[in-house]
């Protein structure tokens, strides 16, 4: 196998002030999301892995997957307009998007104005460069 350089790299960041189980919850929904919705999935570079037994472990990226902690909702928010702006594919999470049912959960959000949103978590992928000068301000996650 010929060895390929990453250039891409998966990011999330998450509020450090949720609990951890809900903040895995999010972490599920956004990353299932950015994959759905991203119009390259050639560029996130999914594999097919396999033991040594010859079991498959498929669809595994090579690129990098970085977690990263935010001190507050108010720092997803701008790191998220920061993305929008740089036209970087991101999705987030906020505390409307829990308890109850996702028509329950979607009507909630919808009457919610963004300011007053709690971020729980944004996900995104895009080149190492470009994800590394909008992510230098937070540290990795730490439990």
């Amino acid at each position: 196998m010929t060895y390929t350089p990453v250039t891409h790299k998966f990011v999330a960041v998450l509020n450090k002030k949720v609990p951890a189980g809900s903040l895995m919850n999010a972490l599920g929904h956004m990353t299932a999301g950015l994959a759905a919705s991203y119009p390259n999935v050639e560029e996130m570079r999914f594999d097919n892995y396999e033991d040594g037994d010859g079991n498959a472990h498929a669809n595994i990226s090579d690129n990098p997957f970085i977690v990263l902690q935010a001190d507050n909702s108010n720092q997803l928010r701008t790191f998220r307009q920061a993305l929008l702006e740089a036209g970087l594919p991101c999705v987030d999470f906020t505390s409307t998007m829990t308890e109850g049912t996702y028509a329950e959960q979607q009507e909630r959000t919808k009457k919610t104005p963004e300011a007053e949103l709690e971020y729980w978590g944004v996900v995104t992928f895009g080149e190492i460069e470009k994800l590394n000068l909008l992510t230098k301000k937070f540290s990795l996650w730490r439990s």
